[in-house]
């Protein structure tokens, strides 16, 4: 490792905070002035290393590599009529063909809306419609799903297949993209506040919103995340371990990292998490910096991590969900290392972090990145002293901070609704400590974090009433050692229908089949009625709060 590698990005973290501001210009686009600067300077350092679902068959991709593919895509797009503004559905799994994609489209100004694959065809038609996107790019195995639903929206023009050959109006991507030019035509510059990428929440009492990034907001702002938390440098080799569809690949596998010029790696990971797979390829490909959601690590300490030497790795993170003390312990029993927590959003970059340059309080969320004032707020934006719970806010007056979204897109009450004067406020509720840690305390709203997926408890009870069995039901997160959370149902069965096991599976497997498999209740009470409110509103928060008393009782 070289000497260069041990020197922290950040050194002291007040002062660094004082006089940390990033300069915005007025244009600005990710893949020219990111991806394709890099392959000026250095066409054949390296930007991905990708590898199958085994961890073989590597393939190097070098920034110059990605610079001319992603113009041959953006020519692709342009022959087809797209323009800048225009929306993609953009649904693969880990493969490099992601990248190709997307710095296509960011270079033309079209606006991915990348999805996970777990998505079904209901997902996909409320996506596409919602956001009147005009192609959708898939791989052949979750191809039928869009033929399901195609005549369904309106908006769709042009359906591209990657990695696979199905008749019907599909385009190939490997056939339009070996014979078209290099040299991107015509591009319409984009500024820094021109929308840049589209991502779904999780809904709570509605249907996923539609969250807007800039050119900006994510391509400049994710320099936060990368410099300060994951303390990246050139000579690195990261592995973010996320599904291509979230924020979390956002965060771990593009902007910040090609931004500092280190090279990301990519598995096309199995269905099942395998542990062992994973620590072999840590130490086989030499990665030098790690970021997994605490799920991933619980999982990990269970292994005798001695005996896989990782002597190249020197930095680890996480996110997605809260960490467990004891995780961290025994991560740096095993390797030397510290597990260093962050926090954040698929509204924002990371915000609060723990960091190499001061000290960690195991199970604390650690303390506002650069660039972000932050505090604990009461409903009316007053801030709050040391170890009184309230709001976590993001101080966006009389400055907004870059690495903040733009909007909710076609959704102006809800944006209106989390912008309250000076303060964003991002849903969650926290303390902070007398020496300016923060310390989570769980989401103002009903979304469940479980195993780094964040789920809307709306969707779910929304598919759950689908089969005839269910009257009405109730979704919670219900506390889970190794996930987290789990997604739990209280249901209020129709007439006709008795509680057993065996209707239990059936809904699990209903379930499985009407919406993404991630979402279905791992945990299901057959229950006479749901508490509800004198205007018959469902009371989630008191049979959360149930679940949680009752695991603390049995602990």
């Amino acid at each position: 490792m070289s000497e260069n590698q041990n020197e922290l990005n950040m050194t002291d973290y007040e002062s660094e905070r004082k006089k940390f501001r990033l300069d915005v210009p007025r244009y600005f686009n990710f893949g020219f002035d990111v991806v394709d600067r890099w392959a000026k300077l250095q066409p054949d350092k390296l930007a991905l290393l990708a590898v199958d679902n085994d961890g073989k068959n590597p393939k190097y991709f070098t920034f110059s590599d990605i610079s001319v593919a992603s113009n041959r895509f953006a020519n692709i797009l342009q022959k087809l009529g797209l323009k800048k503004g225009d929306r993609v559905f953009l649904m693969l799994p880990r493969i490099p063909e992601w990248y190709v994609s997307i710095i296509g489209m960011i270079k033309l100004g079209v606006i991915p809306i990348p999805a996970t694959t777990q998505c079904t065809s209901k997902d996909i038609e409320y996506r596409i419609n919602q956001s009147e996107a005009v192609m959708v790019i898939t791989d052949g195995t979750s191809a039928f799903k869009v033929e399901e639903i195609e005549r369904n929206c309106k908006s769709l023009k042009h359906a591209m297949l990657v990695r696979g050959q199905r008749t019907g109006g599909w385009l190939s991507y490997e056939s339009e993209i070996a014979r078209i030019s290099d040299d991107i035509l015509r591009v319409e510059k984009t500024r820094s506040d021109d929308p840049m990428l589209l991502y779904f929440t999780s809904g709570t009492v509605s249907y996923p919103k539609m969250v807007i990034h800039t050119q900006a907001s994510f391509g400049i702002g994710h320099i936060i995340t990368a410099k300060f938390w994951q303390d990246l440098k050139p000579a690195d080799l990261h592995w973010t371990i996320s599904d291509m569809g979230w924020a979390k690949a956002a965060w771990g596998k593009l902007f910040g990292q090609w931004t500092m010029g280190t090279a990301v790696f990519l598995q096309d990971a199995p269905a099942k998490f395998d542990p062992l797979l994973t620590l072999a390829i840590l130490k086989r490909y030499g990665i030098t910096t790690f970021c997994a959601p605490p799920t991933i690590y619980r999982v990990l300490v269970l292994e005798d991590l001695k005996r896989y030497k990782l002597d190249r790795l020197r930095h680890c993170t996480a996110a997605g969900e809260p960490l467990n003390p004891e995780v961290i312990h025994q991560w740096e029993k095993g390797t030397g290392l510290k597990i260093y927590d962050g926090y954040g959003q698929s509204e924002t970059v990371n915000v609060v972090a723990n960091y190499r340059c001061m000290p960690i309080k195991p199970g604390s969320m650690g303390k506002p990145a650069p660039g972000f004032d932050m505090s604990i707020v009461d409903d009316d934006g007053r801030e709050l002293p040391p170890g009184a719970e309230g709001h976590i806010a993001i101080k966006v007056k009389p400055a907004r901070p870059v690495g903040l979204f733009k909007e909710y897109w076609k959704e102006p009450k809800k944006t209106t609704d989390v912008f309250k004067g000076d303060w964003y406020y991002t849903g969650d509720k926290a303390f902070k400590d007398k020496d300016g840690y923060y310390w989570f305390v769980g989401r103002a709203d009903d979304v469940i974090i479980s195993s780094g997926y964040r789920i809307g408890p709306f969707e779910v009870e929304s598919a759950l009433i689908e089969h005839p069995a269910v009257a009405e039901a109730a979704v919670v997160a219900s506390p889970d050692e190794l996930r987290g959370e789990v997604v739990k149902a209280f249901v209020v069965l129709s007439p006709g229908y008795s509680a057993s096991e065996e209707l239990k599976k059936e809904l699990q497997e209903h379930m499985k089949r009407v919406t993404a498999p991630y979402k279905h209740p791992r945990k299901i009470d057959f229950v006479n009625d749901l508490p509800k409110t004198i205007s018959g509103k469902i009371k989630r928060s008191e049979l959360k709060r149930q679940e949680w008393e009752g695991w603390k009782r049995q602990k």
